[in-house]
């Protein structure tokens, strides 16, 4: 496995509330993390640094090697964070409301174990075809999934942006867990929306599936989402499962 990442704040924000990261454990065990981070005053990235610091400092401490373990410990782990976040909220009065999305990966042998709540996403590329793997926590997608708009008029709703999950409730948060075999040539994506608003699937594909090297894909899409525009902080993370000897 080969992993490029990269975060760039964008063409229309000040700053960054995005943060990304990648843990290896005691196993050489990695663990990904995209977090995009919400709320005023520097909340957000206050929030989505915390998610990915901590969460990764803690896997780093671990010597996890099987799968049910992982799932069981990605949720028991988000949710303390979901109850730091909500608490430094309302310890900090110029943090309250913050939160963060999260989507995070853990790469078993020849599988991927994802987790994620929020609209930052992961995506397969496999054989020339991308697909979404993750479920956007959104109120576009809701009104998708019951026929009320297109995913066409989705991408031009005036709410696109509201999230129906987040980190930082004060209630346990519900988790997506997602179990995905890996195969020679995969490629997993981990973006935040700040490339998946700008950039249609298939462009992303175009990129992946080019004869470039890794890191230079993962640049040119962050590219390609500035030139669309830029509307928000831009985070993409690539993995790259060509299973060349003697490359990690």
């Amino acid at each position: 496995m080969k992993v490029a990442f990269q975060t760039n704040v964008g063409k229309k924000r000040s700053s960054n509330q995005d943060s990304v990261g990648l843990y290896l454990n005691q196993k050489n065990i990695a663990l990904a993390i995209v977090a995009d981070g919400m709320g005023g005053h520097q909340a957000g990235d206050v929030a989505s640094q915390l998610t990915v610091n901590q969460l990764g400092s803690v896997w780093e401490q671990t010597d996890i090697d099987e799968e049910e373990i992982v799932i069981s410990w990605l949720n028991a782990e988000i949710q303390v964070l979901n109850h730091r976040i909500y608490e430094e909220g309302v310890q900090y009065p110029e943090r309250a409301g913050m939160g963060t999305t999260i989507v995070a990966a853990v790469v078993i042998d020849k599988r991927v174990i994802l987790a994620n709540v929020g609209d930052s996403r992961s995506y397969l590329v496999r054989d020339g075809e991308i697909v979404q793997v993750t479920e956007d926590h959104s109120l576009v997608n809701e009104l998708v999934k019951t026929g009320e708009i297109s995913k066409e008029e989705a991408q031009l709703h005036p709410r696109k942006n509201v999230l129906t999950r987040s980190l930082g409730l004060p209630m346990e948060v519900e988790i997506d867990v997602i179990k995905l075999d890996l195969v020679l040539n995969d490629y997993i994506i981990l973006c935040s929306d700040g490339l998946s608003n700008m950039v249609p699937d298939e462009r992303m594909l175009r990129i992946v599936a080019s004869e470039i090297a890794l890191k230079e894909k993962v640049t040119k899409l962050i590219e390609i989402a500035n030139e669309a525009g830029g509307k928000d902080n831009i985070t993409v993370l690539l993995m790259d499962f060509e299973g060349e000897e003697g490359e990690e």
